[in-house]
C-alpha cells in the first residue's frame, strides 16, 4: 500500500433525500492515498453508490465535503473516470471510436491520428486487439466491460471510480477482467475507489477495504488493511495463511456485525 499522504479526503459526508427522513448515511470519513486501491463493501441501501456518485461529482452530499488533490469536488471532471455495472457504450460507434470519443474529450487539440494511436494503446491493454472495429452489439458482456475500462483509463484520470463493474458477468469472465485490471493498475499506479459485494474480489484487488454498516444512518464501521502481499493472484491467494482469517472477518461483518451496528 502507498505511504503517500491522502490524495482523496472525505470528511463527515452525509446524505438524506427527504428533510423528515433519517439520512441514508452520515459522518462518513475516509482517506485514499495516491496509487491506492480501495474497495467499499456493505449491504444494499447503505449508500455506497451515492458516495461514489458524490466522488464523481454526479450527486451532491447533504453534509460534509470531499477533496481530491486538495481541491473540493464540485461537479464532474475528466480527472475522475467512472465505470458502472452497465457499460454505457454508444451503440452506433465501434470499439475504437467509443474509446476515441473519450480521448478526444480530454485532448481536443489532437489530430485524429493522435487520438486513434492513444485509444489503440488502451484497447490493446484490455486485450481487445482484433475487435476494435466491432460494434457493441457484436460483443459479449465481458468485452463490453473491457471497452468501458479502456475508455475510463484512456482519459488518464487521476482517480478511477468503479461501481460494481463486474457484477453482471459470469465467474470466468469476471476473473479474467479482474486480472487485466490488476495489471493495468500495477502499470499505471492508478488510484481506485471500487464498490463490490464480492468479498473475494475485494481481497484480490484492494489495498484497503471499507466496511459500511446497514442503512439508514449507515457509516464506515471499519477500514481493514489487506495483509496479503501486493502482487497476489486469484489462484494463489487462497494458499496464503492470512487469507481465511481476513475472509472470515469480512464475512462476519456482513452477516452479523453490519446489522448490529445499525442505529435503532
Amino acid at each position: 500500500m502507498s505511504n503517500n499522504p491522502s490524495f482523496l479526503r472525505v470528511e463527515s459526508l452525509g446524505k438524506r433525500y427527504l428533510p423528515a427522513a433519517p439520512p441514508v448515511f452520515e459522518n462518513v470519513s475516509f482517506d485514499i492515498a495516491q496509487g491506492e486501491f480501495v474497495c467499499i463493501i456493505g449491504h444494499s441501501g447503505c449508500g455506497k453508490s451515492t458516495i461514489l456518485n458524490v466522488l464523481a461529482g454526479l450527486e451532491t452530499a447533504s453534509e460534509g465535503v470531499a477533496f481530491m488533490a486538495n481541491r473540493e469536488i464540485a461537479g464532474p471532471s475528466l480527472d475522475r473516470g467512472v465505470v458502472f455495472q452497465g457499460h454505457a457504450l454508444m451503440p452506433w460507434l465501434s470499439v475504437l471510436d467509443n474509446v476515441a470519443f473519450a480521448v478526444k474529450s480530454r485532448h481536443r487539440d489532437w489530430t485524429r491520428q493522435q487520438v486513434v494511436a492513444h485509444a489503440w494503446r488502451f484497447i490493446e491493454m484490455v486485450g481487445l486487439s482484433g475487435s476494435e472495429h466491432k460494434k457493441p452489439s457484436e460483443l459479449s458482456g465481458g468485452m463490453k466491460q473491457r471497452v468501458g475500462i479502456a475508455r475510463a483509463f484512456s482519459i488518464e484520470p487521476k482517480m478511477l471510480l468503479l461501481d460494481e463493474p463486474f457484477g453482471a458477468l459470469d465467474a470466468l469472465t469476471r476473473g479474467v477482467i479482474q486480472d487485466e485490471l490488476l495489471k493495468i493498475c500495477a502499470a499505471t499506479r492508478q488510484t481506485v475507489f471500487m464498490i463490490t459485494h464480492d468479498v473475494d474480489e475485494a481481497i484480490l484487488l484492494a489495498d484497503k477495504i471499507l466496511l459500511m454498516s446497514n442503512g439508514p444512518r449507515a457509516r464506515i464501521a471499519e477500514a481493514v488493511v489487506n495483509p496479503l502481499p501486493k502482487h497476489r493472484s486469484r489462484a494463489g491467494m487462497h494458499h496464503d495463511p492470512q487469507f481465511y482469517p481476513l475472509r472470515n472477518h469480512l464475512m462476519d461483518f456482513l452477516v452479523h456485525r453490519s446489522r448490529q451496528l445499525t442505529p435503532t
